[in-house]
């Protein structure tokens, strides 16, 4: 079976490219402390134009769709409150928002957030989305298939490089719960 690290030249810990991270991602592994080691979470430099799935996928190796995650941001609405989640999916599916989103977080209503939104409320950049350094409090819902992935390639915050972290890692974040059919 191939692996993310397989289509990249440079693969380092992350914890050594703070420097390439957005803050609140280079905070996040700053402050690391899941079960699986700091030093398990990579980072391989990769262009920003070639941020999205498919695209990364079609320049750097078409096995990688089957072995990226996107992390898609959710605005959860019940009774004039609204709750903002992260999905982590497998890249090639889309997260269940109407349904088993909308269900899980309890609200009427669920779509995807506005991006301008989201990228004022994680500092991060759009294309490049990543659950390691989200808000404090905020719901992280990971797809089964996500979670027992050795390896899945995820945003690193910006449109320049990626984060390829075990899905046991994701699946240990704070305010993370696993959910099997998340992506379908």
């Amino acid at each position: 079976m191939r692996t993310p690290m397989e289509a990249f030249e440079d693969v380092r810990p992350a914890v050594e490219r703070l420097d390439l991270l957005v803050r609140p991602v280079a905070d996040a592994l700053r402050g690391w402390t899941g079960p699986v080691p700091v030093e398990e979470l990579l980072y391989v430099d990769t262009q920003p134009e070639r941020a999205d799935t498919a695209v990364l996928a079609e320049s750097y190796g078409p096995w990688l769709l089957d072995l990226s995650a996107n992390c898609v941001v959710v605005a959860a609405k019940r009774g004039g409150e609204v709750t903002l989640a992260a999905c982590m999916v497998l890249g090639h599916t889309r997260a269940d928002v109407n349904g088993l989103v909308r269900r899980h977080l309890g609200a009427r209503k669920a779509s995807f957030a506005p991006m301008d939104t989201v990228l004022d409320a994680t500092g991060m950049e759009y294309g490049g989305i990543t659950p390691v350094g989200l808000p404090a409090g905020w719901p992280v819902l990971v797809d089964q298939a996500v979670a027992d992935s050795p390896h899945v390639l995820v945003g690193s915050g910006s449109r320049r490089g990626k984060l390829i972290v075990p899905g046991k890692a994701l699946a240990e974040l704070p305010g993370a719960t696993v959910l099997a059919g998340l992506g379908g």
